[in-house]
């Protein structure tokens, strides 16, 4: 009788031992930085195997403040970081103005694969408006793929978001990204679904316009898609695209412009087009009362390598129907993802937080 009860506890022990490990959940202790940094090298350790199965880091509303610590790398594969809010769980760093440079400044740095981050911000606070031409500031820069950001709010000035894999997939679901100076910049295919887009003051004078996405497509078909995005505007004028090296490719469909009024002509900008073989559209384009305001044409003609070439900006309806998900991601499911992980991840934070 005692060694069956001992047969008992020690199969009981190893079945709650598997459950945990199956799990993997790390729980980072309030507002402490030190802590969320020992949490993410544990990761890196636990799943450096690309076949590693999923592991949760939960971050508590609070204020991770990395001071000048810049690229806190995460390495590993299927990791998940689910804070408690959006708005409320911010991880940041504050690079000097010395320091100001887009390989160099990233509050996190992504080299894995199946990266998926729920409810929390990311923000680089260098001083954009001390800084001139070193202003760089990322908040997340995106060396892997098939990475997820679902609710994730991403704060700076240039650059904010950078996707630095010429063959890397991304996708953002709900999330919000502010900035000035080409904020959401790089290559590879990135698709922004449901996303809010934030242009911040130009310069401290207010003066300048501002530039949203910066695409630099080499590899890949779509480059960046926006489908179904809002546009809050600050205080200055703005323009959808610049394109930068390569041939950059950057879509619009279904935007909701909160201050159309400030979308300058010719929507895209026209330096970007004299130094590339873009691909730049729109369509359906909306107010806020849900109005179409795309114009019939918007033609735009730049000369490239010495030759005269003339763009229509606008999609056709049928040409528009292209961009869904399906076809962008054929191999992935993204949105499934984060609908299984979002439940997952509700269960968790009831659990732990």
């Amino acid at each position: 009788m005692i060694k069956f009860k001992a047969l008992c506890i020690v199969f009981m022990f190893l079945l709650s031992c598997s459950v945990n490990a199956e799990e993997q959940v790390i729980v980072v202790k309030k507002g402490d930085a030190a802590s969320l940094l020992e949490a993410i090298d544990q990761a890196n350790k636990q799943n450096a195997d690309p076949l590693s199965e999923r592991i949760y880091i939960l971050i508590p509303d609070g204020l991770y403040d990395l001071k000048t610590t810049v690229l806190t790398s995460i390495t590993g594969y299927n990791i998940s970081f689910v804070g408690q809010s959006m708005y409320f769980t911010v991880i940041r760093n504050a690079p000097s103005i010395e320091m100001g440079g887009i390989d160099r400044t990233a509050t996190i740095l992504n080299t894995g694969s199946g990266l998926y981050m729920q409810d929390l911000t990311l923000q680089n606070d260098l001083n954009f408006y001390q800084a001139g031409f070193t202003g760089r500031a990322v908040a997340f820069q995106d060396k892997g793929t098939r990475s997820i950001l679902n609710h994730v709010r991403l704060m700076s000035y240039q650059n904010t978001y950078y996707t630095d894999n010429a063959v890397g997939q991304s996708y953002l679901y709900c999330s919000e990204i502010h900035g000035a100076v080409d904020f959401i910049c790089g290559s590879g295919d990135a698709l922004f679904d449901l996303c809010s887009l934030v242009t911040e003051r130009r310069s401290a004078d207010g003066s300048g316009y501002n530039v949203i996405a910066a695409p630099s497509t080499s590899q890949t078909p779509w480059g960046y898609v926006f489908l179904n995005c809002d546009i809050y505007n600050r205080e200055s004028d703005f323009l959808y695209a610049s394109g930068w090296q390569n041939t950059p490719r950057c879509i619009w469909v279904n935007t909701c412009l909160k201050t159309p009024e400030k979308l300058k002509e010719p929507r895209f900008e026209i330096e970007g087009m004299y130094t590339n073989k873009n691909y730049f559209k729109e369509y359906n384009t909306r107010d806020v009362n849900g109005e179409d305001i795309t114009p019939k044409t918007n033609v735009v003609t730049f000369t490239l390598e010495g030759e005269e070439n003339t763009v229509e900006t606008i999609l056709t309806k049928q040409e528009a129907k292209r961009y869904q998900l399906n076809n962008i991601f054929p191999d992935w499911k993204p949105r499934n993802i984060v609908y299984k992980l979002s439940d997952k991840a509700a269960k968790l934070r009831k659990q732990y937080l």
